[in-house]
C-alpha cells in the first residue's frame, strides 16, 4: 500500500469546465458537493483506502526559528499556499492508478447547477522513510 496526497487548489490549476468560485454557488450547491465528498470519504473508509481530508481555512501566517525568544511570524511577501491550497484528501492504495481513478472521481464532485466542476487535483505520493545517506 502506498499513501498519496490529494490537493485541491483555489487557483494555479488549470482551469475546470464547471469552474464558478464556490462563493457565487447556492446553499444547496454548496450542501451537494460537501455531500458528495462526505459520502466518497464514506466509501473509502469501507474500502480501508481513507486516511484523512481536511478543509484548510483561508487564515494562515508563516512562522520560522528565529533564534531565542518569539519566533519571527509573517504574512508574506511568500507564496501564498492559504490561496492557492483549499483542502486535501489523503488515501492509501495498492497503486498510483488507482490514486488517480479516485482522484479523478474526486474531481467529479457537484458545482454550481449540480454539474460536476472536473476540478484538477494535485496528486502527490507520501515519501516513505527519508533516504539513506552514505559519507
Amino acid at each position: 500500500m502506498a499513501k498519496y496526497l490529494f490537493l485541491k487548489h483555489y487557483r494555479g490549476a488549470p482551469t475546470g469546465v464547471n469552474d464558478e468560485p464556490m462563493d457565487e454557488w447556492t446553499t444547496d450547491e454548496v450542501n451537494a458537493h460537501i455531500a458528495y465528498m462526505n459520502d466518497f470519504a464514506d466509501r473509502l473508509r469501507a474500502t480501508g483506502e481513507f486516511v484523512d481530508s481536511q478543509v484548510l481555512s483561508i487564515e494562515g501566517d508563516w512562522v520560522a526559528y528565529g533564534g531565542e525568544g518569539k519566533p519571527p511570524v509573517t504574512d508574506g511577501p511568500f507564496a501564498e499556499t492559504k490561496d492557492l491550497v483549499a483542502g486535501w484528501m489523503m488515501v492509501d492504495v495498492e497503486s498510483r492508478d488507482r490514486a488517480y481513478e479516485l482522484a479523478a472521481e474526486l474531481s467529479a464532485a457537484p458545482g454550481r447547477g449540480g454539474r460536476p466542476i472536473h476540478e484538477w487535483l494535485e496528486v502527490r505520493p507520501i515519501m516513505g522513510d527519508a533516504p539513506c545517506t552514505v559519507d
